[in-house]
Parts: structure tokens; sequence; C-alpha cells
């Protein structure tokens, strides 16, 4: 019979793999006048990201139209990752339209261990 350390031991096919990522999460608020136009214009950066090797999601979503606030949620797989994105012509444009307009709850964390919540 297999001793309780021996069934816990993992081995190279049963350890996690262990990534480290940035997630851009919160929330940021414009005039609910022009929340179809936000949002419109901010996902239009969708293929720019996309383009870009360290970029795994990449989200913008109405959370509530009345309140003006949009659901930010970003993956990268490197802060340099993320800095090419930002410094784009497309997503420094956007930034310099909105900013005067937006109210940025957005914060950037870094992950450690990713795995499947229900794990």
């Amino acid at each position: 019979m297999d001793s309780p350390q021996d069934r816990a031991a993992p081995t190279a096919e049963t350890q996690p793999s262990v990534r480290t990522a940035l997630i851009v999460a919160g929330r940021v608020f414009v005039p609910a006048r022009d929340i179809e136009t936000f949002v419109a214009e901010a996902q239009a950066t969708y293929p720019i990201a996309a383009a870009n090797p360290g970029n795994v999601l990449i989200s913008f979503c109405v959370d509530d139209a009345a309140a003006g606030a949009v659901t930010v949620l970003e993956q990268w797989t490197s802060q340099e990752a993320l800095d090419r994105h930002l410094a784009t012509p497309e997503v420094m444009a956007f930034f310099a339209k909105w900013s005067p307009y937006m109210r940025n709850e957005v914060r950037k964390y870094d992950t450690l261990n990713e795995r499947d919540p229900r794990a």
C-alpha cells in the first residue's frame, strides 16, 4: 500500500504550472450620455491587443449605463506586453480623448499561481 507521502508527491505530469501574469481590472466612469461611444471606442482596441503576443484577454463592457460605469478586465503575460499596448498610437489617442471625462478606478494586479477557481 502507498504511504500518504507517496500519494501526495507531485510529479512533472501532476504539478500545476505556475504562471505570472498581470491583471488589469476595475471600473471606469464616463458621462452616461457618452457610454455607448466610449465602449465602442474601447472595444475598437481589441485587434490591437490581439496582435500583441502578450495579451491573454481584454474586455470592456457596460456595467451600469445610467451611472456611466464600464467594467474593464485585461490579462497580460508581462509588464512589457502591457507597456507595448499602452504605447500604441491608437491606445494613446483613446486615453488622450477620454481621460478628461473619465474617472478611472481600474487597478493593476500581479498574479502568481493561476488555477481554476473551482479547484
